[in-house]
């Protein structure tokens, strides 16, 4: 679960339950996926925006485990100087960005040692199996709304986990339950009509289709 903090609002991710599986015959090597539902659960806490996607592939390679951290799953490559050095935000160039939670990492871990400073990094897209783009309706027309732009440099990319333990290729298909959390959907989306893009990615980096959510607002989702 992973949790950002900006101007007041809470944002960040979780997973719900696991996927369901069954072997076909016939399943593309590229994954394909199909909208199923978009579903907004408000509580006392973070509020609960959640997405559930029907798949199907024909190998099983989707999903990723806490131990695929290495590449091409790392979560970032460090940026270095000319000399090969890891670049601090206190001898930062002239082109590099400003402090943010996306572009330095505070204290990382690199070759099994502990840097006490703050490093420039580029992140891996890689990283992440599902990706989730917003659009809101503005004026009557849609916009992207990039969180990872200021003021809040986080993201609703994720992951999900393997829905094969084993290494083994077989067909499968289910559907994968993904819950986005945040203090700040009715504060940003409001009454506006709002949907969402999504692409799932498997082991190979095949990205799937992108589907998108019908337009709807979150008073039309909320569960009752």
């Amino acid at each position: 679960m992973r949790f950002k903090n900006y101007s007041g609002l809470l944002f960040g991710l979780a997973l719900l339950g696991s996927s369901c599986i069954s072997p076909p015959e016939n399943f593309p090597s590229v994954p394909e996926i199909e909208f199923s539902n978009l579903e907004y659960v408000p509580t006392s806490g973070p509020d609960s925006l959640i997405l559930t996607l029907k798949f199907k592939d024909a190998e099983g390679d989707l999903g990723l485990s806490a131990t695929d951290i290495n590449p091409p799953f790392n979560p970032y490559t460090y940026i270095r100087d000319q000399a090969g050095n890891l670049i601090v935000y206190s001898r930062r160039p002239a082109q590099a960005p400003t402090f943010n939670p996306i572009d330095w990492v505070i204290n990382p871990i690199v070759n099994n040692q502990v840097v006490r400073d703050t490093v420039w990094v580029d992140p891996n897209e890689n990283q992440y199996n599902i990706f989730v783009r917003f659009f809101i309706k503005r004026n009557g027309r849609y916009t992207e709304f990039v969180w990872e732009n200021p003021p809040f440099f986080t993201t609703f990319n994720g992951r999900f986990p393997r829905v094969l333990t084993t290494e083994e290729g077989q067909p499968v298909e289910g559907f994968i339950t993904y819950r986005m959390l945040s203090s700040g959907w009715e504060s940003i989306f409001r009454n506006d009509s709002l949907k969402i893009d999504v692409r799932i990615q498997d082991r190979a980096l095949n990205k799937s289709n992108e589907v998108s959510s019908p337009d709807v607002t979150l008073r039309q989702i909320t569960r009752n």
